[in-house]
């Protein structure tokens, strides 16, 4: 059966720290991958998957991301940045070094691969500030909000664009991200999300995009046609005036999303692009398919879409609206599978999912949002997370230690094999720790909550202390497994709960 999206983590990520030279700093017992997996186009071509396999950073401000980036031993060499705080101007300077190419007005991932940027903590905002991706390769953007990125006025940056990617540009996947500007070109605006020059193999998931003037674009003229295979679902545009996208070229595929409030047209096929639109919401809009403002024709295949309050203009020399009665005129096939639910459920399966700092929630096509989870019950190789693991619980007799403890709790609780007694942290977060003397070879946990407090953990990262790599990442308690590690010291931290946990035990399992 196939994984669920969201259920393939990126997990056993290295934490090797940079030279001291860079600036960023390394945080051992916080670093996190991005998490789920890469869906749509960006899946092709040899897969998306960002820095998976590096160390992993943190950054609090533009200058220390790019320093990350000329810290590696080459361009290539694979990096995960954790990103929080505000990104602007002021605090994004150029960085110069043999693996990177960076300028001061923008963040440069510029001539690079697998690289991936995801926020964390209390949120990462790009103020003003675009993410340019040019000559580059292997790139995930995860969790983070791009706005207000002017092309005139002041202060500008990347051209207009929130996210623009140019030049001979592969394999990037921008998910759960929120890009919004204030206005449209007349106030200095241009594209939340473009490509062009030979950009390829993307996907834009679970996003939001509102309050501009220009969606984005794929193809910057009639004649830039070489960009292409992308797909774009789970994503709301809002308050779009057009291009949500305009295609020039290539092929796209469009699921699952919810258009609100397009006011001039919406899917844009143009000089020979080809658009596949399955079920998707189409609501409050006008002309939201067609080829509009060209005699260069695109075409499109429709199928489960809801058009709710949706206005067409009439037909004319370079207006192709599709409705008022869409009908599909080609056929498109794409590569890959993908859950799709039905499109009467997508206004409320987005508004649960789509944009930053949402909790990373996806869907499995059941039109319930899914969180992400490190093991999937319908794999066989998982183990179930309603049954204890075979063997022996290594816990018992083991130490124990945390980052905090409640009054009347104790870290030794979590390991007495007594489902009575319990840990918790002296807040809504915190870590507990099973350590021994020795080297322990250890490939699942089992998180038992104390009666009346489950379903209280809502995400949670399990460390090797010794190493500070992420083993495996996800919500709620149960058995969790990950591939065989030898280690003196495991960690369960909890980053996320809707009060305050209550660990029962802690137990630990060679197999």
């Amino acid at each position: 059966m196939r994984r669920p999206v969201a259920l393939r983590l990126q997990a056993a990520l290295g934490t090797l720290a940079l030279a001291a030279a860079t600036g960023v700093a390394l945080s051992m017992p916080e670093a996190a991958a991005a998490a789920g997996g890469a869906t749509g186009y960006a899946t092709q071509n040899g897969g998306t998957t960002g820095g998976a396999g590096g160390q992993t950073v943190r950054a609090t401000t533009g200058t220390a991301i790019h320093e990350a980036l000329c810290g590696r031993a080459d361009s290539s060499t694979p990096i995960t940045i954790e990103v929080e705080g505000t990104i602007n101007h002021g605090n994004t300077s150029k960085v110069s070094g043999d693996s990177c190419n960076t300028a001061a007005d923008k963040i440069e991932l510029k001539q690079i691969s697998n690289v991936t940027l995801v926020g964390v903590g209390n949120g990462a905002v790009f103020d003003q500030l675009g993410i340019h991706i040019r000559e580059s390769s292997n790139i995930i953007i995860q969790n983070v909000t791009v706005r207000n990125v002017k092309k005139s006025g002041s202060p500008t940056s990347n051209g207009g664009d929130a996210i623009g990617m140019e030049s001979d540009v592969r394999n990037v996947w921008v998910d759960h991200s929120t890009l919004e500007a204030s206005g449209g070109e007349s106030e200095g605006y241009d594209g939340l999300f473009d490509m062009k020059a030979n950009t390829q193999y993307v996907t834009l998931s679970y996003s939001v995009l509102r309050n501009s003037g220009r969606g984005g674009l794929i193809g910057s003229s009639e004649s830039d046609v070489s960009n292409g295979y992308v797909t774009f679902h789970h994503n709301l545009y809002e308050n779009i005036d057009s291009r949500a996208p305009l295609l020039r070229g290539g092929t796209a595929h469009m699921y699952n999303n919810h258009y609100r409030g397009l006011t001039k047209s919406g899917i844009n096929s143009r000089a020979g692009a080809k658009a596949k639109v399955d079920n998707n919401y189409f609501e409050d809009s006008k002309d939201v398919l067609g080829t509009f403002h060209t005699d260069a024709a695109g075409s499109w295949q429709v199928s489960g879409n809801i058009y709710d309050n949706v206005t067409w203009s009439e037909p004319g020399e370079d207006n192709n609206p599709a409705g008022p009665d869409p009908q599909s005129n080609t056929s498109v096939s794409v590569p890959y599978s993908y859950p799709l639910d039905d499109a009467s459920c997508v206004p409320d399966v987005v508004s649960g999912t789509a944009g930053a700092n949402k909790g990373l929630k996806v869907s499995d096509g059941t039109c319930t949002p899914q969180t992400p989870d490190p093991t999937d019950p319908t794999d066989p190789t998982d183990p179930d997370p309603t049954d204890p693991p075979a063997g022996t619980n290594l816990s018992i007799g083991a130490g124990s230690d945390g980052s905090s403890k409640a009054s009347g709790t104790s870290y030794g609780d979590v390991r007495d094999g007594d489902p009575s007694t319990y840990w918790s942290p002296a807040g809504t977060t915190g870590s507990v720790s099973v350590k021994w003397s020795s080297a322990t070879t250890v490939s699942k946990i089992n998180i038992r909550e104390a009666a009346g407090s489950e379903g209280t953990i809502g995400s949670y990262r399990v460390l090797n202390h010794d190493t500070g790599a992420v083993l495996a990442s996800g919500s709620g308690a149960g058995v969790i497994g990950f591939p065989a590690v030898s280690l003196k010291k495991i960690t369960f931290e909890i980053t996320g709960a809707s009060g305050t946990p209550r660990i029962a035990e802690f137990e630990t399992y060679a197999g």
